[in-house]
């Protein structure tokens, strides 16, 4: 893999059963890189997000990621792997309804097996929650609760940070409160794929890769 992409995929396929989702997918992100993914739904865009961060694992082909073959890997290794190079934010936020902010954040911590209360309560600060620590995601707004994922996935200083539909389920005034996180993040020199249906939001990515049944047609 060249020393520059941190993601590298080569003839990637994925099937379940007759369905053929992917089909030969090759595409690369270089460190560093805002790339955003698109396509209508069933195009076979989360089908490769899930596989690209270790979730799922492909048919046919490889990837590398962050110059590590993910076909060489078990499922402990891609457990590791997902730990310690990945952050991922949701459009379901995924949080513990009876942990509040600080405690949901610290639980990513955990399974780092490390745990450091002032690094949750820096990050939790950073994306504006520092005065929303002990509130429980019932008292915290849509927007609120997608800002605790972000730091849920940021408190462990992960290369890569995948999004998937991560303004999916907010208002516009949150939405553009999420983008302008993810362009800091981007701004600092975080490697960010952002997978939307909305192409305002795409607009503001480097880069966009278009899929279509499967495979990659921009």
């Amino acid at each position: 893999m060249p020393h520059d992409n941190v993601i590298e995929t080569c003839a990637l396929d994925k099937f379940f059963g007759p369905v053929r989702a992917l089909a030969e997918v090759t595409v690369s992100v270089r460190r560093g890189e805002f790339v955003a993914c698109m396509g209508a739904s069933g195009s076979g865009k989360t089908t490769l997000m899930n596989i690209l961060t270790c979730l799922d694992t492909p048919s046919g082909g490889r990837v590398f990621l962050d110059g590590q073959d993910l076909s060489a890997l078990d499922e402990d290794g891609r457990r590791t792997l997902r730990a310690t190079k990945i952050g991922m934010v949701f459009q379901q936020f995924h949080i513990i309804p009876y942990l509040n902010a600080l405690e949901n954040v610290m639980l990513a911590q955990y399974y780092h097996s490390v745990t450091d209360e002032s690094a949750a309560r820096k990050i939790l600060a950073d994306v504006g929650l520092a005065n929303r620590l002990t509130h429980l995601p019932a008292a915290l707004s849509g927007g609120e609760q997608q800002r605790v994922c972000i730091a849920r996935a940021l408190v462990n200083e992960p290369p890569l940070l995948f999004a998937d539909e991560p303004t999916g389920n907010l208002d516009e005034e949150n939405e553009i409160i999420v983008l302008g996180l993810l362009q800091d993040l981007h701004r600092q020199g975080r490697t960010i794929v952002l997978v939307t249906h909305n192409p305002d939001l795409a607009a503001h990515a480097d880069r966009v890769i278009r899929l279509h049944h499967g495979r990659v047609v921009e």
